[in-house]
């Protein structure tokens, strides 16, 4: 089935997960009568999902942090760095140079600048380099976030080898002939309080049959689930039936309806004696309400 650019760009954001509530709702129906279009959302996760693998996890070597450990370990147990003399005074000028005897005490207290400071040195060098790598990891990250944007928005922009492949799959399907004039598809789902479905109502724009689909209610025994249109149009709510116990119930009695009425109703079904209300009236407020929204357009039907 062909569907317009903006049924695409709704399932690619619902696979985002940046659609508003309201969206949300329009592509999980159409997901729910229309097996195509779920196939299309589930391509787009798998798009999205393998880009996420992309992104791995950089571990040092063993061998980092054991000598790591061993570093900070000697560079507790050394005494501390004391600067001799000599390297604290300014050097006297060449014009004044004369040997000078060296005495004990000066011999004891240089003795402190044979100390081994060259694990602080390699341990600060590595600290330096695992801050560089972090920094490169947190810059590789920012480009991938950016590369995901233009893969999914703009995948012309990339180099070929980096732009998402298509996934063909083919799928023997037998279809009734194609209706010389293409029609919109409605949907409704009848729920409760904003609840599961309990029924799922389909119409034809065209034909004006409609076909109600049981997907999580049951009748009491000696009860009938009746369906209703009601409109400000009409002056007391029409019964279009019955609902049958089988799992699906089709009928062609919109017919007598206009397209706008039929758009625009609200759709209802309540519990009524066995074979439906003898008034012709409800006889009990409804339980599942809904109303339709267009799932597939007349522009995008099947030709």
């Amino acid at each position: 089935m062909a569907y317009s650019e903006d049924h695409i760009a709704l399932a690619a954001e619902y696979a985002l997960g940046t659609l508003d509530a309201d969206e949300r709702a329009q592509v999980e129906t159409m997901m729910a009568v229309d097996t195509e279009y779920t196939a299309l959302v589930h391509a787009w996760e798998y798009r999205l999902g393998a880009l996420n693998q992309m992104v791995g996890s950089v571990e040092p070597r063993p061998i980092v942090w054991e000598n790591i450990k061993a570093a900070i370990h000697s560079s507790g147990q050394q005494a501390p760095l004391v600067l001799p003399e000599a390297l604290l005074s300014p050097p006297r000028p060449s014009t004044e140079s004369r040997v000078e005897p060296v005495t004990a005490p000066v011999v004891a207290e240089a003795a402190p600048v044979a100390t081994d400071n060259s694990n602080v040195i390699r341990l600060s060098d590595r600290a330096k380099r695992w801050r560089n790598v972090a920094s490169v990891a947190t810059a590789l990250a920012a480009a991938l976030v950016g590369m995901l944007a233009v893969q999914v928005y703009r995948p012309e922009l990339l180099p070929e080898a980096l732009r998402p492949k298509p996934r063909i799959q083919t799928v023997e399907v037998k279809t009734p002939a194609p209706s010389p004039v293409p029609s919109a598809q409605y949907v409704a789902l009848l729920q409760r309080d904003g609840g599961s479905p309990a029924f799922i109502l389909t119409v034809d724009a065209a034909t004006k049959n409609f076909t109600v689909r049981k997907v999580g209610a049951d009748a009491e025994p000696g009860k009938s689930f009746e369906l209703w249109l009601i409109s400000d149009k009409l002056p007391q709510p029409r019964s279009l039936g019955v609902i049958g116990g089988s799992d699906f119930t089709a009928r062609p009695v919109l017919a007598d309806f206009d397209a706008g009425t039929i758009n625009s109703a609200l759709y209802a079904v309540t519990v009524e004696p066995a074979g439906g209300s003898p008034s012709g009236q409800p006889t009990s407020a409804p339980i599942y309400t809904g109303k339709l929204i267009e799932t597939v357009p007349a522009a995008a039907a099947p030709r």
